[in-house]
């Protein structure tokens, strides 16, 4: 079915909903194209296509449905898994990806852009949801939301199993909590089980980012995690490649699309200075703006003096700045009070994961406060006194709701990642390796992916004599660094 209900012809996978399958051919060009940039995921499939190691394996992804995942999914198609997809992004997908998805038949796709969050987690629910099985076999993340749907579905079964007390919307003031209490409500009352089974049928999940993985390793702790993880965020080849070089390509991208600013002279708040803001930072600076950081972290904040940048705090800059940038992955960063205080159409986004980085529920209480919609995924909030701020894919993710995200060839080390890290948990899902924590890919196979990568630049790698990696203690072919090297 398409969003607007009509069927999909026959031919289409049956169980899938995109917003318009006339959008795929125009789709499948994009991903040939991609494929072209995609090197590492590409020699992926060459190298265990005949193999067919994830043959009979029902894979589960909830991740970003845009024309590169669209490449890591036919990656996971080709090495013999079945499919099913959402994102995990309620701006995030595009459309013309989804749809060459679903009519190629490689995925049941539930994924369109403009998702409401009743829409979004309705999606998580289908892609979870097995005909004639009790779940998947693996999980594909990115945010955490298909793993904390299985975990709280089963916690809350459990509480209907001992006293009949069903999940409650109205314990919750989060509109998109409420939204999971919705969905778990009505799917204990059909099938009291349905998450239970589900725990026990997955065999692993690979995260993508870093506020997932912190999910991970918080329930980890409290020994709550229900299966093994693989943390694909810190892989070298990820956080560094995607995190830094990605957001260093789609940021100016998706401030440039949303609002046709000009970024140079500009005065650029960037909230935080990890990975993602390091490339947001330098991507600011490359095109000519003016960069002040705020930072919590001395070690983050001594690195950004040693760059350049200003160091400040957001209240000392809350009045002056033009743009606000917000990439911490913590909540609270700005709030409706320091939206009030800022100049007459300051720009004001986030590229990390989640939306409350932007106080916008605050922003939207404000008395007196007007909304203008100047296009989608683009609103001026106007205040009493007449002067508002420009606020980018209402504090989501800027880069994916306002552009195409990152460009393929960063994507390829990161999927390249989430491949190998399917196919070990599956390999090794019955031998004991993988307890339910959360765990790393061995440096090799993060050595591996960077390797795949380089002839695509011309680059051409030296290589060391025996008696050379004796000296520094390695193997000729490595790894080359110790775990504690930080790159």
């Amino acid at each position: 079915w398409n969003k607007r209900g009509s069927k999909l012809p026959p031919s289409i996978m049956a169980d899938s909903k995109v917003k318009d399958i006339g959008l795929a051919e125009f789709g499948r060009k994009e991903l040939k194209l991609a494929e072209h940039e995609m090197p590492g995921l590409m020699e992926t499939r060459k190298e265990y296509g005949a193999a067919q190691p994830l043959k009979g394996v029902n894979i589960t992804g909830s991740l970003h449905m845009t024309i590169q995942t669209g490449v890591l999914i036919e990656t996971l198609q080709a090495l013999g898994a079945t499919v099913r997809w959402c994102s995990c992004n309620i701006f995030s997908t595009q459309d013309h990806a989804a749809s060459a998805i679903a009519k190629a038949q490689t995925a049941s796709v539930f994924a369109w852009k403009g998702e409401t969050l009743e829409e979004y987690w309705w999606c998580t629910e289908q892609a979870l949801t097995w005909p004639g099985k009790d779940g998947p076999d693996m999980i594909v993340d990115d945010g955490g939301d298909a793993t904390l749907l299985i975990h709280e579905g089963k916690r809350r079964e459990e509480a209907f199993a001992k006293d009949g007390t069903l999940p409650d919307p109205a314990e919750t003031e989060n509109a998109e909590f409420k939204c999971v209490l919705s969905v778990l409500r009505e799917s204990i009352q059909k099938d009291p089980t349905k998450w239970s089974r589900m725990a026990k049928t997955v065999r692993g999940v690979s995260e993508e980012t870093t506020t997932g993985v912190h999910r991970l390793i918080q329930m980890a702790e409290k020994g709550e995690l229900l299966f093994p993880a693989i943390n694909v965020n810190d892989c070298v080849t990820k956080s560094k490649f995607d995190n830094v070089y990605g957001c260093r390509h789609s940021l100016p991208d998706g401030i440039m699309r949303a609002t046709d600013v000009m970024i140079g002279g500009k005065r650029v708040v960037v909230c935080g200075y990890g990975d993602v803001g390091k490339g947001s930072a330098f991507a600011m600076r490359g095109a000519g703006a003016r960069v002040i950081i705020t930072e919590v972290d001395p070690i983050c904040a001594l690195q950004a003096c040693m760059e350049g940048f200003q160091v400040a705090t957001l209240d000392d800059v809350i009045g002056e700045a033009d743009i606000f940038v917000t990439t911490t992955g913590n909540k609270d960063i700005i709030m409706a009070t320091d939206m009030a205080k800022m100049k007459n159409n300051a720009i004001v986004g986030n590229i990390g994961h989640f939306d409350n980085e932007i106080d916008m529920a605050g922003l939207e209480k404000v008395s007196g406060v007007k909304v203008e919609n100047i296009k989608p995924q683009v609103d001026r909030y106007e205040f009493p006194d007449g002067h508002g701020v420009i606020v980018l894919a209402a504090g989501r993710l800027l880069n994916l709701g306002c552009a195409t995200g990152h460009p393929s060839f960063v994507m390829s080390c990161s999927f390249t990642n989430q491949t190998l890290a399917q196919l070990e948990l599956w390999k090794e899902r019955d031998s004991g390796k993988y307890g339910n924590k959360v765990y790393l890919l061995p440096k090799s196979l993060d050595e591996k992916v960077a390797r795949l990568h380089l002839p695509a630049l011309g680059a051409r790698l030296t290589t060391l004599r025996k008696d050379q990696a004796d000296y520094i203690d390695c193997q000729v072919e490595g790894p080359f660094k110790p775990d504690t090297y930080r790159y």
